[in-house]
């Protein structure tokens, strides 16, 4: 009969020492290397579009309400690509600079 000495503590038996190493120094956690990821081909890194940009703006929301009643009114007549990009980018087009009042 071995003594409990012979396979060391009982936590010893239940958790590998590298595993536990590993979580406690961070590398558990950390960003897989190429190596780790098995045979799988690392993903290309996607070019991102230049030919516009997400932004973001601050809109009262009863303009909002607005808005979100003009394009659904326009899906109604049947633009089904209507949205609020969509509008706002026309109704760029229609500004006419010189009739901008002072106080905007």
């Amino acid at each position: 009969m071995s003594t409990p000495e012979t396979f060391g503590t009982a936590s010893e038996r239940l958790f590998d020492r590298d595993e536990v190493e590993g979580v406690l120094s961070g590398r558990f956690y950390a960003a897989p290397t190429e190596g780790m990821l098995r045979g799988r081909a690392p993903k290309a890194k996607e070019e991102k579009p230049t030919h516009y940009k997400v932004i973001c703006i601050s809109m009262y929301t009863d303009t909002l309400d607005k808005l979100d009643g003009m394009v659904k009114d326009l899906k109604k007549r049947g633009y089904t690509k209507a949205n609020r990009s969509a509008l706002l980018r026309h109704a760029l087009e229609l500004v006419n600079l010189d009739t901008v009042p002072r106080g905007l």
